[in-house]
């Protein structure tokens, strides 16, 4: 095996991140570089979030041409000796872009927004969530891209009308930068991406021609085509920071790749991405694993046409919990000042947040839900308000694990980690407390980006196979649950099932 170089770029909520992995002799691989460029969040009404994708683009830009740049400086490294770009990317915000061109012809609606809310309930009130789960293994919920196409259609005519003359590309976020890179030559995805719309069968692994007119639109013509995540998708093409040519042959959507990041190639391999917000993804193989708990199913990813499937939990706010603190509620100078801040505190069975920011995902589906602290007193400190964000995030991943052990009819022993939050060390602790679970997390947490890279590098034939990736395991810091918590653990569940009633109840009354 040659030794090899993969540009690996994770276009994410907030921010995009470029990598340079070189891949020695022998398959070893080293980091040459990485850069992370933020960009800005446009909330023009109340629960509407979106994105400017010229500003997506000038991110993705930025960090690529920072992180090759560090790469040529400190290695022989030349960009001319890229072997493949891979692509992760937050995965249900919703681009509308002219053909070729590339062009916006409005804000990306963002994963987040709330406001397709009403037409989920009247699809539901229709009588219609039970087809669309068991077709797409997911729920009505505003989190997915089909119902945000709709409330396009029903609310912005000229868009409605391109759509019909067929004259615009829908796609999502994957689908734009290959468009993007590739000089506007291709409109892709791949079944990772396309799981999470609302309109793709994921026993027919294809768009859903029933499915597509529940939610308007008349065929799939506008939509991207679906192909192997780990395939020629398009060779770069007039990118100034990049040279014509490049094969572009790894895409995966943020969760997958931070699976495949963290090699979880194995059915019951579990790994929980703390970002924007925390999702658990477990393995469940080439078995379809449907939920009795609410929890979603989709595919993991698609190789020589055979897909693997895995079972989702999502918290829609986790690090975006400490955001908040920091930059709503002034409590905080720095996301990392959270952990030393709240190390001495203590804030369960007596405190609790439930951060619940953007509504509650799995196992609730609560769009309308608000966060909301419970327990406050007169001696409520700073450092308290902290600890119960911290344990909040953690508390709403052990509901989704409980959920996963029960459907999946067997125990999970270890978590493994990645994302800016878990380098916060307490917060790691009180995960594996709570959870009765070792949590591992890598050297590395940029794992997203890295699995990016690890499936172009499958794409164009690098590696042979998921095993020649999974040998790549980096070593990891282990979080072991500390003994004689379990009373104190019985009490903060308890006290966390009342408060989540709590959040729920007031949703209900307002």
């Amino acid at each position: 095996m040659n030794s090899a170089y993969f540009l690996g770029i994770d276009q994410g909520t907030t921010g995009s991140t470029a990598l340079i992995v070189e891949v020695l002799d022998g398959g070893k691989e080293n980091v040459l570089s990485s850069s992370t460029v933020e960009f800005s969040q446009h909330y023009p009404k109340s629960s509407y979030v979106e994105h400017d994708l010229d500003e997506i683009w000038g991110s993705v830009s930025k960090a690529c041409i920072q992180a090759l740049e560090a790469a040529e400086l400190n290695s022989k490294f030349s960009r001319k000796e890229l072997t493949a770009i891979g692509i992760s990317n937050q995965r249900e915000t919703v681009c509308f872009y002219e053909p070729h061109s590339s062009q916006p012809l409005r804000r990306a609606i963002v994963w987040q927004c709330r406001r397709s809310s009403t037409i989920c309930s009247r699809l539901r009130q229709q009588g219609l969530e039970a087809e669309i789960t068991d077709k797409t293994g997911l729920c009505l919920d505003p989190y997915f891209s089909g119902t945000k196409i709709s409330w396009v259609l029903e609310h912005e005519p000229h868009l409605a009308q391109l759509i019909r003359e067929k004259k615009l590309w829908i796609g999502t976020i994957d689908s734009y930068l290959l468009s993007r890179l590739s000089g506007g030559r291709v409109h892709a995805t791949e079944p990772s991406n396309a799981s999470r719309t609302l309109m793709y069968n994921l026993d027919t692994g294809s768009w859903d021609p029933q499915l597509l007119e529940m939610l308007g639109l008349e065929d799939a013509s506008c939509l991207a085509q679906i192909q192997d995540s780990a395939s020629l998708f398009a060779y770069s093409q007039g990118v100034d920071f990049l040279p014509d040519g490049i094969p572009i042959s790894g895409v995966l959507g943020d969760q997958q790749a931070a699976l495949a990041g963290q090699a979880c190639f194995r059915r019951g391999e579990v790994k929980c991405t703390y970002g924007t917000g925390a999702f658990v993804l477990s393995n469940t193989g080439s078995n379809r694993q449907k939920s009795q708990h609410r929890l979603l199913s989709t595919v993991a990813w698609q190789l020589d046409g055979k897909r693997s499937y895995a079972l989702e939990g999502s918290c829609f706010v986790a690090g975006a919990a400490i955001q908040f603190l920091r930059d709503n509620l002034g409590l905080l100078e720095s996301a990392e000042a959270s952990e030393e801040l709240a190390q001495a505190a203590t804030a369960a069975p007596d405190l609790y947040f439930v951060p619940a920011l953007t509504g509650l995902g799995a196992p609730w589906w609560n769009p309308n839900a608000t966060g909301a602290f419970l327990g406050l007193t007169r001696a409520t400190g700073k450092g308290q308000l902290v600890r119960a964000a911290l344990e909040g995030i953690a508390l709403l991943v052990n509901d989704l694990l409980a959920c996963m052990r029960a459907d999946m009819g067997s125990g999970l022993d270890t978590l493994r980690v990645d994302g800016g939050a878990s380098r916060n060390n307490l917060l790691m602790q009180v995960q594996a407390d709570l959870s009765g679970i070792e949590v591992q997390r890598p050297k590395g947490v940029e794992l997203t980006a890295l699995g990016a890279a690890r499936f172009a590098g499958l794409g164009c034939g690098f590696y042979q196979d998921l095993t020649a990736i999974a040998k790549m395991t980096p070593a990891c810091a282990v979080f072991s649950p500390q003994q004689g918590k379990t009373a104190s653990t019985a009490a903060i569940l308890s006290g966390w099932g009342r408060a989540i009633a709590a959040v729920e109840r007031y949703t209900c009354e307002r």
